[in-house]
Parts: C-alpha cells; sequence; structure tokens
C-alpha cells in the first residue's frame, strides 16, 4: 500500500522523498490520496504536474474536508489553474463555511472562466511603465520592479504571474537597454544613524492610571495575537463547529457587540489571586484595550463552599491595582436561572442525562460508561427537578452531558448538590453548575469574543463547541496560552492555605508569597509585576521564572520613583566632640540624587548621630574603605568628614559609641568613603525577608521528597525592632516607598500605626546582596 502511494504520489510531481514525508502524515495522506483519484475520474486520466500541485496544496491547506470533493471538482476540471486562484477559492469556502456554496458567487470571487490575453498583459504593463517612466530613466535597474507587477496587477487580477514578469522583464529592456557596469556595482550601505536618546520617562503609553513603557505588553504578544481570529471570523478557526445556525447567531452576535473584541477575567472567588493570575489579567484586559475593545471581571461563583466576601474584594482590588477598570464586574450566579433553563433544554434534545454514578466511579480518564446513559427524556427531567428541591442528598444524582472530552473523559458532570448556602443567591439554589458546563455559557450570554484561557483547559475546548452548539447559542472561540510560575515559591491555594493553617506565614498577604496582595505589601509596584507580564510575553509553553527577573523589573521601576532617605538599620551611637554648632544644622538633601530638579528634604544634622554598626571596624582590614580608628569617613550630603577619637565600650567588651572629631570636606583630605547617616530619627521596625522556600521547585518529590512544608527556609523573616530612619519619613504612609540609601528599596507596611512605622524590605538596590 505504501509502495502503490508513493508511485502515486511522485506521478503527480512530488519528489520520492515528499511522498514518503506526506504518507507519514496519515491524514494528509488519505485526503491526497482521495484527490487525485477522484482528479483521475474527472479527467479520466493520469494527473498532470500542475493540477497535482494544486491537489496537493488543497489536501494540505484545507481544514474543511467536506469542501475537499468540491475544490478537487474545479481543479481537476481545469476551472481553477492558478495558485491564485486556489488562494482565493480556499479563503472563500473558509469564510462561507455554511453550505450550500453559491457556485456564481464562488466563481466571480474565484475568476473562473476569466481569461486574460497576451495582449491585455503587454497594455497594462505599458501602462504601468508608462506611469513611472521617470523614475526608472532615473533609477534604472535600482527601481524596484515589484510597483510594475502591483500596477499591472491590479488591472489583471487573475493573469498568470510568470507571463506578467516575462512582459515587465522584456519592456524595461527595451526601455533601458542591457545592465551596464554602473547598473551592476553594488549599491553601497547606507549607516544608519543611531537615533538620539530619549528620555525614559517620556517613552510612555497611558493604560489606565498606570503608566507603562511603549514596549507593552501588545508589543510581546504579536506572535500569538496575530493568529487570532477578527471578532465575528469564530468559523476561521482551526476546530470551530460550523452548524446550520451558526452564521445567523454570528449576525446577531456583532450586531450587538458592534464587531469589538470583547474578553473576560473569570477567577473563582476562593482564594487570592496570585504573579500567574497578573499575566492572565495583562493579557485579557490588555488585549482587549489594544484592539479597543471590552474586558468583563467575571466571578466563577459556582463552589459556595469555598466563596468568601474578603476573595471577592481582594480580586476587584488586584485587577484596579493593576491599572484596569472592567467594562462590568458579573458573576456566574448572575445567570443561574438561564443556565437551569439550558439545562432542561439540553435533556430535551438527547444530550444530558441524570446518573447515580458516585464520584470516586467516575474519576480518572477512563471511567465505566454510566448505566443511565440512555435513560428516558422525561425521567431525567424529574430527577433534575427533584434535584433542584432538594429530595436528594449531596453525591445521589448528578446532571452529566453525553460528550467526550479531548482527555478521554467521558460525560462530565454539568450540574451536582450541594447544600451550602450562597454567598449572593442564598438558599434559592441547591444544585449548582460545574466549570465545564458554565463557563463556555456565561461566555455565550456576555457575547465574548476571545475567550482567553490556560494551556491546561485546552481538554475543555471540545466540550467549549460541543455545549454551545448542542443549545444552538452563539459560540465564542477559546485560546490557550502557558502559564506564568516562578522557582522558590507555591501559588496553590491549598498549599497556601497550609502554609497559613500551620503559621508558616501570616496569611495570604504575607510578603513572602507571591501572591498579588503579598506583592503589593511588600513594595513591589504594579507597573514592574506589568512590565514583568511583558518581558515574559505570551506563548503556549509554559514559563518558569526565577524571581530575580521579577525583582529587577521592580528596582527599574523603584530606581525611577522612590525618593531617597537615610536609615539606620543597625545603630552606632557617634558623639561629635567639636561639632561647629549649639544646635542642628538643617541639611538639603536631594530626593532624587542624579536629578536635583526633582526637589529636596531638609534633615537636621547634630552632634550625636547614628551610623551602621558594620560601617565601623576597630582593627583595620585590607580593602575596608569604612570607619575605623585610623581611616576617616565622609557623611553623605553633610558636607563634613569625621575622624575617631575614642571608643567606648561596655563591660563585655561591645562598642556602644564612637568619639569622633569633624572636619569640613572641602578642607580635609578627601576620605576613601562616604557613608549614611541619621540624626534625632525616628524609631522604626524593619522587615527583611528572603526566600520562603529553599530548593527551587518545593513541589518536586525528587528535591523534596517529605512535601513542601518540610522545605521552609528558618531563614525567611528577619524583624529589626529598633532600626532608625531619618525624619523626612515622618509622614509616611502605608504602601509609600523609599530607597533606603546603601541599604535597598523599602515600604511602609499596613501594620504601621502613630507610634511606630513599620518597613518591609521590597528588594535589596542590587540583585546579589552580597555586592550591597
Amino acid at each position: 500500500m505504501a509502495a502503490e502511494s508513493v508511485s502515486l504520489f511522485t506521478a503527480i510531481g512530488l519528489s520520492e522523498q515528499k511522498a514518503r514525508e506526506t504518507l507519514k502524515n496519515e491524514a494528509l495522506s488519505a485526503l491526497l490520496r482521495d484527490a487525485v483519484l477522484q482528479a483521475q475520474g474527472v479527467q479520466g486520466s493520469a494527473v498532470d504536474k500542475v493540477t497535482g500541485t494544486l491537489l496537493y496544496n488543497v489536501a494540505s491547506r484545507l481544514k474543511d474536508h467536506k469542501r475537499l470533493g468540491f475544490l478537487v471538482g474545479y481543479i481537476a476540471g481545469k476551472k481553477i489553474t492558478t495558485d491564485l486562484q486556489l488562494n482565493a477559492a480556499l479563503d472563500y469556502v473558509k469564510s462561507h463555511p455554511v453550505d450550500p456554496i453559491n457556485t456564481v458567487e464562488f466563481e466571480n470571487e474565484c475568476g473562473v472562466g476569466v481569461s486574460v490575453t497576451p495582449e491585455e498583459i503587454e497594455e497594462a504593463v505599458e501602462a504601468a511603465i508608462q506611469k513611472y517612466r521617470a523614475q526608472l530613466l532615473m533609477e534604472r535597474y535600482r527601481f524596484n520592479m515589484g510597483m510594475l507587477m502591483g500596477e499591472a496587477r491590479s488591472k489583471l487580477k487573475w493573469a498568470d504571474g510568470k507571463i506578467l514578469k516575462n512582459e515587465v522583464d522584456m519592456q524595461v529592456l527595451h526601455l533601458l537597454g542591457p545592465k551596464t557596469e554602473v547598473d551592476l556595482e553594488k549599491k553601497p550601505k547606507t549607516v544608519k544613524q543611531k537615533p538620539a536618546a530619549v528620555d525614559k520617562k517620556e517613552n510612555v503609553a497611558e493604560n489606565g492610571d498606570m503608566k507603562l513603557e511603549s514596549l507593552s505588553l501588545m508589543d510581546q504578544l504579536r506572535g500569538e495575537a496575530l493568529k487570532f481570529h477578527k471578532p465575528g471570523e469564530n468559523y476561521k478557526t482551526e476546530g470551530y463547529i460550523v452548524t446550520p445556525n451558526t452564521m445567523n447567531l454570528m449576525k446577531k452576535h456583532l450586531e450587538i457587540t458592534g464587531g469589538q473584541v470583547r474578553t473576560r477575567f473569570p477567577p473563582e472567588p476562593n482564594g487570592i489571586l496570585h504573579i500567574g493570575h497578573a499575566k492572565a489579567i495583562n493579557f485579557n484586559f490588555g488585549y482587549a484595550k489594544a484592539n479597543g475593545g471590552i474586558c468583563f471581571l467575571r466571578y466563577d461563583d459556582t463552589n459556595p463552599e469555598k466563596e468568601e466576601e474578603k476573595y471577592f474584594t481582594a480580586i476587584r482590588d488586584m485587577v484596579e491595582w493593576l491599572g484596569y477598570k472592567p467594562y462590568a464586574v458579573t458573576h456566574a450566579s448572575d445567570y443561574f436561572d438561564q443556565l437551569y433553563e439550558w439545562a432542561v433544554e439540553l435533556i430535551k434534545r438527547g444530550h444530558a442525562y441524570a446518573c447515580h454514578q458516585k464520584v470516586e466511579e467516575i474519576k480518572g480518564h477512563n471511567p465505566p460508561p454510566s448505566p443511565w446513559r440512555d435513560r428516558p427524556v422525561e425521567e431525567s427531567l424529574l430527577l433534575l427537578e427533584g434535584m433542584r428541591k432538594g429530595k436528594f442528598a449531596e453525591g445521589e444524582v448528578t446532571l452529566r452531558m453525553k460528550m467526550v472530552m479531548e482527555d478521554g473523559k467521558m460525560d462530565p458532570v454539568a450540574y451536582r448538590i450541594k447544600y451550602t448556602p450562597h454567598h449572593r443567591t442564598g438558599d434559592k439554589w441547591c444544585i449548582y453548575p460545574t466549570y465545564d458546563y458554565t463557563h463556555c455559557l456565561c461566555d455565550s450570554i456576555e457575547h465574548i469574543s476571545h475567550s482567553l484561557c490556560t494551556k491546561e483547559f485546552q481538554a475543555r475546548r471540545s466540550s467549549y463547541f460541543w455545549l454551545c452548539n448542542a443549545l444552538d447559542v452563539y459560540c465564542p472561540v477559546q485560546w490557550e496560552y502557558g502559564r506564568l510560575n516562578l522557582h522558590y515559591t507555591v501559588v496553590s491555594k491549598r498549599k497556601i492555605i497550609k502554609l497559613v493553617e500551620t503559621g508558616a506565614v501570616r496569611d495570604w498577604d504575607d510578603p513572602r508569597l507571591f501572591t498579588l496582595t503579598a506583592l503589593r505589601r511588600r513594595g513591589f509596584p504594579a507597573e514592574a509585576i506589568n512590565n514583568f507580564c511583558a518581558r515574559v510575553g505570551v506563548t503556549v509553553a509554559q514559563a518558569t521564572m526565577e524571581p530575580h527577573l521579577l525583582e529587577a523589573c521592580v528596582r527599574e521601576v523603584l530606581n525611577e520613583s522612590a525618593p531617597r532617605v537615610m536609615a539606620v538599620l543597625e545603630p552606632l551611637k557617634v558623639s561629635i566632640t567639636n561639632f561647629p554648632a549649639t544646635k542642628a544644622i538643617d541639611v538639603s538633601v536631594p530626593n532624587f540624587p542624579a536629578d536635583e530638579s526633582r526637589g529636596f528634604h531638609k534633615i537636621p544634622f547634630s552632634s550625636t548621630i547614628y551610623i551602621e554598626q558594620t560601617d565601623f571596624r576597630e582593627i583595620m582590614e585590607k580593602g575596608y574603605k569604612r570607619l575605623t580608628p585610623d581611616q576617616p569617613v565622609g557623611l553623605r550630603h553633610a558636607g563634613y568628614v569625621i575622624s575617631v577619637q575614642s571608643v567606648v565600650k561596655n563591660d563585655s567588651g561591645k562598642v556602644m559609641e564612637l568619639k569622633v572629631t569633624c572636619t569640613k570636606s572641602d578642607v580635609s583630605e578627601k576620605p576613601k568613603a562616604f557613608i549614611h547617616w541619621v540624626s534625632d530619627p525616628i524609631l522604626c521596625e524593619v522587615r527583611v525577608y528572603e526566600r520562603l522556600f529553599l530548593h527551587k521547585n518545593p513541589e518536586d518529590p525528587s528535591d523534596v521528597p517529605d512535601g513542601f512544608l518540610s522545605d521552609l527556609s528558618p531563614n525567611s523573616l528577619y524583624v529589626i525592632e529598633d532600626a532608625m530612619v531619618d525624619q523626612s519619613a515622618k509622614n509616611a504612609k502605608a504602601f509609600d516607598k523609599f530607597q533606603f540609601e546603601r541599604l535597598g528599596y523599602f515600604s511602609v507596611d499596613p501594620d504601621t500605626t502613630e507610634k511606630k512605622i513599620v518597613f518591609n524590605r521590597t528588594v535589596t538596590l542590587k540583585e546579589d546582596p552580597g555586592k550591597v
């Protein structure tokens, strides 16, 4: 059989290697074989190579296999003879998925029966050359000959491309004569001027209240998003099911939406959003915004056992914190009445049934078929009504759909019984729809044009299309993309709940987690998270990133936005014995030393200051450039250099105070280093965070055989209760961000009170803390 097929394929012009490659694709080889045999039957003889090439093209490019015979008839009958015509034919059948095809319109669109004479080609080329004659004579053979081809083609759509090209070459040669040595010289390369440096602050695009760099998420999306169908052209998507009513439904959809892009972000309100959700938010809202469309925030609230008000509130807060405003906030529960009516209709159409199999019986990919699959419609309707009225125990009856999903799961559940009051509907319902039933129908109700889901939902795509078509309602298109994960963390709701319950973290917003509320509390700017999502981009493959890549985005944003202050985490008292004034001196400090136009703040400088303990060593070591008894240092912004006079220790020998003298920095020898300091400071608490887990993949049994709870780092949080910050931070509010000079970026924690400011270290100044 294989040898026979190879002979058949080589006879139509394929090389033997190409024929054997084609045989490896069973679907393509079967289609091509059918096409060739049909063409031979029409022509009554062997297929020539021109026809064979067209047959191969149509078999490999046509996804709607019902139309294959239709197009093969036109190719074998010599009505479609060029690639140009075949391209037009394929475009036509894809954009007209409903049978029967209007053959008159089809033939007109594909140039069937149109004959272009040599005289017509000659005249069209003459007209094109006349139009560009002056430019041709000046540029000669450096002229873009494609312009002549395009001009002639605009008048003769169905002209043979090779004949047209030969005519252009001949007439150009007649006008210009043979190529000269000058024509044959290589065109000198033009040196591109480097664009002038653009101020990063100017290179931004508005996104709600957020400002993003113009290289936005959408610039990162081009590879995937360009594959998307246009609104109303759902049927052009591979795998989309076209029914006799599809085009009517699509027409009504376009009337309602006006052809706009519509997306939705559909979280379950049973936990806090994490860094992976940030990618989903940016993709859904960003894609709609970039295309002038709208995005819904829709809560998938179909499981009342796990839903709480705090989750609803936190989800919306995080969406808006990232800079996006939902077109509307909706809930799956808004549509419970309609969904139930459709469940009744699904049974009446023979597509659903009431089933008594237990949950454990239908788990896995190959569960036994339900013995109730073919029960009478009337029985299933009565049982569904009984479920709704509370006549059965939980798990005693479910409603299942008659379909097989892509992952092999058979007859997914549409409704199950749960005697739990719902957050919004109270006791009205004791049966609740599942994701498999609810999601696509809610998308249909809201006339979503692009249903964007993570890759794990690809196995649900067939059920998505099946259910909409089984009920004969508008069917959106589902597109899948890869999830975003990070190393050294867990994002599973179940695992985070475990961390909270065991006391490993304080709550969902503990700054060691990678939930969005935790990242905000730690001080990560929303803009940095959006920029990180943009850099990751949207691909089909799952992306697991290193946390330092996110932290790099945070540093970039905070470097431009966080004003500088001075703080001392481990204070050492310094008394200046020759202080040059009787009271404190006001020192003017720039908010951003690299750009003093952004303002200053004043701090006191008095005879008592505090420096970091690590900025003094009693014994000089090689390479140490800070304060020692033999080495003076400068005080940042103060204009003074201090030198150690004496060291005061306690009984155990610990250094408690330094007695120093000071001199103006402009009259003393330039010191080897300048250190930060505080005077008359504000006492504060500082929380320093490190990674919560020791291993990259705390959920990987090969790395962590005893489970993720055994992988917790004992040093993930270090609290400094007696740190000091300068007076400029005294009015700081929760989430205000600062750079503590030489130490890192810090954010005010909501635990702050009137008595004490609490700071979280957001990130260090550099990726490697050892370099600070």
